[in-house]
């Protein structure tokens, strides 16, 4: 009786470790912009929480080479943006295409104050590292604004 013990639980511990290798939390969410390539990998593994802006900040100072001056001067960009996100993310009016539109708008404002505040050389990998984001955007949505679930501007979905 006590072998047959013995060998359930080996079965139940080899059962569940590929289980718990599964479920087990992907890496955080490191997306939220001006992050190379960070977020859901190639398997699209939903939404994750957005960077903080001290960690948005972090990130920008190592990719862009800020200084104190323009750290000093993102920060509150940052700090204004996550908020505003959070204020409409907290909206329950439910119209998910208006939503999605003023987030939109919200991250190219964003976008237009931070590049206000970088030199051209600093521009220039910015520019480079929104259109690579914009990109894995495409790609995950099916291609753009033709494709599946990438039709911006609303209307019906392609009749089979």
């Amino acid at each position: 009786m006590n072998s047959n013990r013995k060998y359930f639980w080996i079965l139940t511990l080899l059962l569940a470790v590929p289980m718990l290798a599964f479920s087990a939390p992907g890496t955080p969410y490191q997306g939220g912009g001006y992050g190379g390539g960070q977020g859901a990998g190639p398997g699209g593994e939903g939404r994750r929480e957005p960077m903080s802006p001290d960690d948005q900040l972090k990130q920008m100072t190592k990719n862009f080479n800020l200084t104190a001056d323009q750290q000093a001067k993102i920060k509150p960009i940052l700090v204004d943006s996550r908020k505003k996100m959070e204020d409409l993310r907290n909206d329950s009016s439910g119209d998910r295409q208006a939503m999605r539109q003023k987030m939109m708008q919200i991250r190219q404002d964003t976008n237009d104050q931070v590049r206000a505040q970088l030199d051209d050389k600093q521009k220039e990998k910015f520019d480079k590292q929104e259109k690579e984001r914009e990109e894995r955007m495409q790609d995950r949505r099916g291609g753009g604004p033709g494709g599946p679930g990438g039709d911006s501007q609303g209307g019906n979905p392609p009749q089979n």
